[in-house]
């Protein structure tokens, strides 16, 4: 074998090395960066503080006391943050303090390749994973919960990305992903038909001399049910969870041209500090985690902290299944979000922009839409909606809101504008500014990858996962019909 980095004996150092040397353009950026230049505050006849209060004024008509169902099950939000998780973090800007995007490290992999569920592999991030004969298995579940994740000592969940834990909702998508590596794996091992259909999809589009270079004998049945996985796992991202949220027309031209050019950032500030968080608008005021139980709001059971069981929720409840009760809904993208993200509880300080002498009080600092245009405002300086319009040809009129009015501000928050836009023109899915920016981005991550799904022409979803409305509910379904198939499951559980 050759050309493997020690802890890197596995697929990924394909990927590595077709992203970072002789791809079409530059390789996959670890660093964010902009599509357009910077847009600092302008202070004219107004202060700062006058500013900040305009946006926490705006930030108040969006509160949602109230459910409101949009065309997509009550899943996909939390799958959409999932997916937010797994293409990237940026763990060193400080809300409110101004920093150049292209010097802000992003420390997931610019990919749709489930490093959030993974980590670095078996090898390099081996606290993941089993020991003996299932050290290729991912850690799941405790011994008060089955279903919950492993945890530390301390109630840290032993995941790829701990901001999965961040709700109890989300922690459960991250569920299905372990679950179902492990019941794979166990198929996998026991080289029966399903396994042959994991191993010839795994192998299809890359060159046996590739395989043989870059994956090690020992890894070789981890690796096949790790591809199979994210093969379908880039399929549903494009082909299920964007069409939810995302004026197909966008999604289209997208596919069908390079927006931005090659040589722009791969994860650009405007998709992940704006356009992208579009999920937040879709959270509802409560859910029923099951059928029969009253909602709650999204933190009654709060997260980064052991589950307890009546918090498991039932898959049908946020996946539309065959035969199973009519699934909760998503809101519709617009600007309303749920009221529970205007306190979220895992906020205990206030936050400081030290650079205008203004400080957020706790209050204002828990209030997740502000956080927002405080972040695009102050922290990245982001263009406006109207001057990213204008840049992609956009004619589209979308007002600016009277909270800003009043104060004499004429230009709109790019996150702001995005949900104005899918509201006023895109029947409750982003379309224009917004829709443009989050197609172009995904479909630049499938295009310049040429280990996705986006590569092998005549790929389809495996029939395992069929009978259900969509391929993620029959991941789903999945999970449920075969857990009990997964190996020694207790010898996984921690916590």
């Amino acid at each position: 074998m050759s050309g493997r980095h020690h802890g890197l004996s596995r697929l990924d150092q394909l990927t590595k090395i077709c992203l970072q040397g002789g791809g079409p353009s530059k390789p996959f950026a670890q660093t964010l960066g902009r599509l357009m230049p910077p847009n600092p505050v302008q202070i004219k006849n107004i202060t700062h503080a006058d500013v900040i209060h305009a946006l926490h004024d705006l930030s108040e008509t969006m509160r949602a006391t109230e459910n409101e169902d949009g065309p997509a099950d009550a899943g996909m939000t939390f799958l959409g943050q999932f997916v937010d998780h797994d293409v990237t973090l940026d763990a060193t800007s400080a809300l409110g303090t101004r920093i150049d995007p292209s010097t802000i490290p992003n420390v997931r992999t610019p990919s749709l390749d489930l490093d959030c569920v993974y980590g670095a592999g078996p090898e390099a991030s081996p606290h993941l994973y089993g020991a003996g004969e299932q050290e290729q298995f991912l850690m799941f579940g405790r011994h008060d919960n089955p279903l919950d994740l492993a945890r530390t000592c301390a109630g840290k969940a032993l995941i790829g990305d701990p901001r999965n834990d961040e709700n109890i909702i989300v922690a459960q998508v991250q569920g299905i992903f372990i679950e179902l590596h492990n019941i794979l794996m166990s198929k996998r091992v026991e080289d029966g038909d399903e396994a042959k259909d994991i191993k010839a999809c795994a192998h299809d589009g890359i060159a046996k001399h590739v395989w043989h270079d870059h994956v090690a004998p020992k890894l070789a049945n981890f690796e096949e049910v790790r591809r199979f996985i994210r093969l379908h796992y880039q399929w549903i991202v494009w082909n299920e969870l964007l069409p939810a949220f995302v004026d197909q027309a966008c999604l289209d031209h997208a596919m069908k041209h390079h927006l931005f050019g090659w040589d722009a950032p791969v994860m650009p500030v405007e998709f992940t500090g704006a356009c992208y968080r579009f999920g937040h608008a879709t959270t509802q005021h409560q859910y029923a985690m099951q059928r029969g139980a009253d909602a709650k709001g999204l933190f009654a059971t709060v997260g980064f902290g052991p589950r307890p069981a009546d918090a498991n929720m039932d898959m049908d409840m946020f996946f539309g299944m065959s035969g199973g009760d009519a699934p909760q809904k998503a809101r519709p993208v617009g600007p309303s979000l749920g009221s529970p993200l205007f306190e979220l509880p895992f906020v205990h300080s206030t936050i400081e922009l030290a650079e205008i002498e203004h400080t957020l009080t706790v209050q204002q600092s828990r209030n997740l839409a502000l956080r927002n245009m405080v972040r695009d405002r102050y922290t990245y300086q982001l263009a406006s909606g109207q001057q990213a319009a204008a840049r992609l040809g956009i004619d589209k009129h979308v007002h600016v809101p009277e909270a800003l009015k009043a104060k004499g501000i004429t230009k709109t928050p790019l996150w702001f504008y995005a949900l104005q836009e899918a509201q006023e023109h895109g029947g409750g899915k982003l379309t224009g500014v917004g829709g443009t920016i989050v197609a172009a981005v995904f479909a630049n991550l499938l295009k310049r990858d040429p280990t996705t799904y986006l590569h092998i022409p005549h790929f389809k979803p495996w029939g395992g996962f069929g009978g259900q409305p969509s391929c993620m509910a029959g991941l789903a379904a999945y999970v449920e019909k075969h857990r009990g198939h997964i190996k020694d499951p207790k010898s996984l559980m921690c916590g």
